[in-house]
């Protein structure tokens, strides 16, 4: 599927060679003006031909995992939780793996707690099964360390101070152990459909660059220098090669301090046999994320921060060849009286909350409490459809940018989930036509 950013018209970079195309994240962030605005609702919704079918998605067998990717605080853990509830309740077994996830969310599928370890769910229906777990990434690295190294090594490398931050707090370790675990539960083969949480970043991007930039850190320069000695042999060669790490280590010690450098070398000398497999396995799961049988589905809030970290990971996907599903467009509002116009809602509130009784079009059956409650609640109608109006030209801008990338608006709930029923009610307004 093709998602290459469409032109919806001339512009400046259309007539001037010589100025770059804007990306489609930098045409929705500059949509300013037009989408604080609110005006009348276009009458033809350009999602009428292009709606993403889920449950297409999530029956397929071929369909083996499905990522579910975006920007912070848009909902990609209750989506990926509604979904494998719902592709269980349909007959797949499903393991859904979440990164952080709010505690309610454990309390909603009926567990206590997650951990590292899938967690059956019961009150399932159907003749599926759901599985449940939560991303530890120490225990994750942990098991790593275990499955490539004897009892004695492991035990050195694991309480390691350099190690433990490394396994707990290290730029990209979670995403990294995000990786590790995805390819651990791939390989072991107990479910026919995986469903990813991404971790929840400053940049969406973030899910598929760190787990590269840490396994360039632990195959990279740095390491290999300190490795050095111990590959080094014969007593002459060592004595050569420790006036010049003797050196270089100095300006370390300076820089790191001595403590931090003598844990980083005792950590790289108890590593040594391991550090090539870092990097082979995250190519090995990246290419896992390209090859057919991965869905990713991005997703959004009808907000112009969420939609433009929705249109970079778009970008990402085209350029890295990674199969995109479609858009899940979050937390969409509605209202059941369209025809009532923002700015008609406003001129009856002013209208009601003016002194006309001189004009005689005052009832005397009517309480002037009733006028202004009347008067509020017009006022609050009129705020919900100015925002509906800004959520669909951000909306429709998304659509004219990407016109083939399939979308489904899932509408806002009045509160949050709790329970089975709360995921099931998300599962059924992601596929509400």
């Amino acid at each position: 599927m093709s998602t290459s950013p469409k032109k919806t018209g001339p512009d400046k970079a259309a007539t001037d060679k010589s100025a770059p195309e804007k990306t489609g994240a930098e045409k929705i962030a500059s949509e300013k003006a037009g989408a604080d605005k609110a005006g009348p609702a276009q009458l033809h919704d350009p999602l009428a031909a292009r709606q993403l079918d889920v449950d297409a998605l999530i029956d397929d067998p071929e369909t083996a995992i499905v990522v579910c990717c975006g920007s912070g605080g848009v909902g990609k853990t209750t989506t990926a939780a509604a979904l494998g509830l719902r592709a269980a309740e349909r007959g797949r077994k499903v393991v859904v793996l979440t990164i952080d996830p709010a505690r309610r969310l454990a309390q909603s599928m009926g567990l206590t707690e997650l951990d590292n370890t899938p967690r059956v769910v019961k009150g399932v229906g159907g003749t599926g099964e759901l599985q449940a777990m939560m991303l530890d990434m120490k225990r994750t690295f942990d098991e790593v360390v275990l499955a490539h190294a004897d009892p004695v090594r492991a035990r050195q490398i694991m309480d390691n101070p350099f190690y433990q931050s490394l396994s707990t707090g290290f730029a990209g370790t979670q995403e990294y152990m995000a990786m590790e675990k995805l390819g651990q539960l791939q390989a072991e083969g107990s479910w026919d459909l995986i469903i990813v949480d991404t971790p929840p970043s400053r940049s969406a991007l973030d899910f598929l660059d760190a787990p590269n930039r840490l396994g360039s850190f632990l195959d990279g320069r740095l390491i290999r220098i300190l490795m050095a000695p111990a590959k080094v042999g014969g007593r002459s060669a060592m004595k050569f090669l420790n006036v010049g790490m003797s050196m270089f280590t100095g300006i370390l010690g300076k820089v790191l301090g001595a403590n931090v450098l003598q844990d980083l070398s005792t950590f790289v000398t108890a590593m040594d046999s391991m550090f090539g497999g870092f990097r082979e396995r995250a190519d090995r799961t990246y290419r896992l994320l390209q090859a057919p049988g991965t869905a990713f589905l991005v997703v959004a809030a009808p907000e112009r921060d969420a939609l433009r970290e929705a249109a970079y990971f778009v970008d990402r996907l085209e350029t890295d060849r990674m199969p995109l599903a479609g858009l899940v467009l979050n937390r969409v509002h509605s209202t059941g009286a369209p025809q009532l116009t923002a700015e008609r809602a406003l001129a009856a509130a002013e209208t009601l909350e003016s002194p006309d009784q001189e004009d005689g079009t005052a009832s005397p059956e009517i309480s002037a409490e009733t006028e202004v409650l009347a008067a509020g609640l017009l006022r609050l109608h009129a705020e919900r459809m100015q925002r509906i109006t800004r959520e669909r030209r951000m909306r429709d801008r998304f659509v004219s940018i990407y016109p083939d990338v399939p979308v489904v608006e899932v509408p806002a709930l009045a509160g949050d989930v709790h329970d089975l029923d709360g995921l099931r009610e998300i599962g059924e307004r992601l596929n509400r036509r």
